[in-house]
C-alpha cells in the first residue's frame, strides 16, 4: 500500500538505496548483495549455477510485500518464484527498497530483477528493460455500496458533478483532469486508506485507482459500506490509457530477460498465472491482451 509521497505508478527519481533483510519462502534474505549482472556477464547462467536469484520489492500489497509471518509474497514475487523455478533457479531472495529506488538499485547490481508490479512507462524504459506485460490494471472507482449515482467513467463524474478522491501523485488525477473533471471536484489524499475514509465519510462520492488496489482495499476492510466498480481503460483524446505492470531487468541482461519472458508467457497461456495471482485479487481480466506490448508502452503509444 502506498503510505508515503511516492506510489508505485510515479516516475523514479533519486539514486539512494535503503535495503532490509526479508524472508521469502522460509529463507533469510540478504540486504544489498551484489549480483552477477554486470554488462557482458551471464546473469541467467550465474543464477542457474548458484541456484539463487535476487529480486527487488517495494513492500506494497498486493504486488510485493512481507506478510505477518515475515514471508515475502504478493503477485510479483509468487510469479517470479514460478518462473525461476521453471528456469532451474529454486531460491528466489528479495531485498526491499523504497519504490522510487528500485531501478537505481537494480542498475547498481543490488539485485537482478525488480519484482514489484512496476508499470511500464517511457521514462522508466530509458533506464532499464521491461519484461512482457505481466498484467494490466484497469481503472475503477470505489463507491458507496450499491453505487446510487451509477458512476462508471470519469465522464459520469463530470456529468453528475460529483466529488472525486484520488491518490496524491498517482495517474488517476491526470486522467480525471484530462477527462474534463474540474479541479474543484478533485480531492487528493496521501494514502489508500484515506481514499476509503473519504468515501465512507462522504467527503467524496467516489475514489479512482486501479481495480487491483481497490479490490485489495475492500477485502481488507470488509465492514466498510463500499464496493468497486467494474474496471475500465480510460480513453482520452482517442487514446487508451493502458496501465501494464511488468518485471524489470538491467538493459544488458538480455538472455535473462528473454528466458524469463518465455516462461512468463507459458504461465499466462496455460492459466497457471491466474491460479498464482488470484489470491492477491488478480483475475483473468488482468491478463494483458495481445495488443498490449512492452514496445508500444515504452514508446508511449
Amino acid at each position: 500500500m502506498a503510505s508515503s509521497g511516492w506510489t508505485r505508478r510515479e516516475f523514479l527519481r533519486g539514486s539512494g538505496v535503503a535495503a532490509g533483510a526479508l524472508v521469502l519462502g522460509g529463507g533469510l534474505l540478504g540486504g544489498c548483495t551484489r549480483t552477477g549482472g554486470d554488462a557482458g556477464g551471464d546473469a541467467l547462467g550465474e543464477a542457474r549455477r548458484s541456484g539463487t536469484v535476487q529480486v527487488g520489492i517495494a513492500g506494497e500489497a498486493p504486488y510485493g510485500f512481507t506478510d505477518q509471518t515475515g514471508r515475502v509474497t504478493g503477485e510479483a514475487p509468487e510469479v517470479a518464484r514460478a518462473v525461476f523455478g521453471n528456469l532451474g533457479v529454486g531460491d528466489v531472495q528479495a531485498s526491499q527498497v523504497d519504490f522510487n529506488q528500485l531501478i537505481p538499485a537494480l542498475n547498481a547490481n543490488k539485485f537482478s530483477v525488480v519484482a514489484a508490479g512496476m508499470f511500464i512507462t517511457p521514462e522508466r524504459c530509458k533506464n532499464a528493460a521491461f519484461s512482457i506485460p505481466d498484467y494490466i490494471a484497469p481503472t475503477a472507482f470505489l463507491v458507496p455500496r450499491g453505487n446510487p449515482e451509477g458512476v462508471a467513467t470519469f465522464e459520469d463524474v463530470v456529468r453528475k458533478k460529483l466529488t472525486l478522491a484520488v491518490l496524491s501523485g498517482a495517474v488517476e488525477k491526470d486522467y480525471a483532469q484530462r477527462s474534463g473533471v474540474p479541479d474543484s471536484q478533485v480531492q487528493p489524499f496521501d494514502s489508500q486508506n484515506s481514499l476509503l475514509q473519504a468515501v465512507v465519510n462522504q467527503r467524496a462520492y467516489c475514489a479512482a485507482l486501479t481495480n487491483i488496489s481497490l479490490n485489495d482495499l475492500v477485502q481488507k476492510n470488509p465492514g466498510a459500506q463500499v464496493e468497486v466498480t467494474r474496471g475500465f481503460t480510460p480513453v482520452i483524446g482517442g487514446r487508451p490509457e493502458v496501465q501494464a505492470g511488468a518485471f524489470v531487468f538491467r538493459s544488458a541482461d538480455t538472455g535473462l530477460r528473454e528466458a524469463f519472458n518465455a516462461e512468463l508467457k507459458k504461465l499466462q497461456d496455460s492459466g497457471e498465472w491466474v491460479r498464482i495471482a488470484s489470491p492477491f485479487g488478480f483475475t483473468r481480466e488482468n491478463l494483458p491482451p495481445p495488443g498490449v506490448t512492452t514496445e508500444a508502452l515504452c514508446a508511449g503509444s
